[in-house]
């Protein structure tokens, strides 16, 4: 992608070149490879595509597409977030601790934290410190906040945190609306709004920008900032799915959410952010597991071949890059 398209003034332009750059083969695995699933479940299971059924196993899914949509908001600029797992979970205890009873409390905590990711992207970028290294150091730090704040999983969640996740529509599956609410805010503030533009640039040339005039620290301070509030949004989650705090329970959303955001079209080299696929990606990756159970697979054996599947998957996804390269 050019710098000029990115940093075109009208926002209509860019819509266009984002719709031009980004929409190919590569961004329909995450869609087939849900498709394949779902109907290899409907095989095993005929009630799983009722609503009821999809409600049932898509519902656990929902934490992980918020973790997706962090990992984006880093990967978008080039950069890997290997602290996504258990800052979902220290968020999750912080609702199952505070949010019930001392909301303000809760709502302070939340904001250092978001404060605490634009730290980091600060540092990232002030310092030249490679993300990993800095995204890792994090993740031990909120693993030891969050053992901390609730040393063992409990905790009080709120009941409308946990109606709010047990709702049931009659015509379209619940988690699939949460989903879709999820992906439209991600598409709002990373496709739509005018500086999503600037982000999206600094991770295919980011001299380019900086040469324009934009501030590489402001950038990299917007990024960890959202991915900070997709990470709370998927502890909330977490925590009215599971009723309690738990900061390691979602300790392999980390390794999932990079999975599921290269699955839905995006790219370790930035400069692309793809919210649906991102999304459908963690749908996918979330019921290949369930799927695996019904069809008869052991659960010491369902972590490989669900590592199988997405290697099969994300190779289907070099091979169509390299053939859209070459045409």
């Amino acid at each position: 992608m050019s710098a000029a398209p990115v940093l075109s003034p009208s926002p209509l332009a860019s819509l266009r070149e984002i719709a031009r750059t980004t929409i190919g083969p590569s961004e329909l695995l995450a869609p087939s490879a849900l498709v394949v699933l779902l109907v290899v479940a409907a095989v095993a299971e005929p009630n799983v595509l009722s609503v009821s059924g999809l409600t049932l196993l898509l519902s656990s899914a929902i934490p992980l597409v918020f973790a997706a949509l962090s990992q984006m908001c880093l990967i978008m600029l080039g950069d890997i977030d290997l602290g996504t797992g258990f800052f979902i979970g220290l968020t999750s205890t912080v609702a199952a601790v505070f949010l019930d009873e001392r909301p303000l409390v809760a709502v302070i905590i939340f904001v250092l934290l978001v404060a605490g990711y634009a730290a980091a992207g600060a540092l990232v970028q002030i310092r030249q410190i490679p993300a990993l290294i800095v995204t890792l150091g994090a993740s031990f730090i909120w693993l030891g906040i969050g053992l901390t704040i609730l040393p063992v999983p409990g905790g009080h969640v709120p009941q409308w945190l946990i109606k709010a996740m047990a709702i049931h529509t009659p015509v379209i599956p619940y988690p699939l609306l949460l989903a879709a609410a999820a992906a439209g805010l991600a598409y709002l503030l990373m496709i739509r709004m005018p500086y999503s533009a600037v982000l999206r640039g600094f991770g295919s040339n980011s001299e380019a920008l900086s040469r324009g005039g934009w501030s590489a620290v402001r950038v990299r301070i917007t990024a960890y900032a959202l991915a900070a509030v997709f990470g709370i949004l998927g502890g909330l989650a977490t925590a009215g799915i599971i009723a309690s705090g738990d900061t390691q329970a979602s300790a392999n959303y980390t390794l999932l959410a990079i999975a599921a955001t290269i699955l839905g079209g995006g790219r370790f080299t930035g400069g692309r952010a793809v919210p649906l696929g991102a999304v459908v990606g963690a749908l996918a990756i979330s019921v290949a597991g369930s799927v695996l159970a019904l069809i008869g697979i052991t659960s010491n054996f369902q972590t490989g071949v669900q590592g199988l599947i997405l290697i099969a998957v994300l190779a289907g996804r070099v091979i169509t890059d390299r053939s859209r390269s070459r045409a």
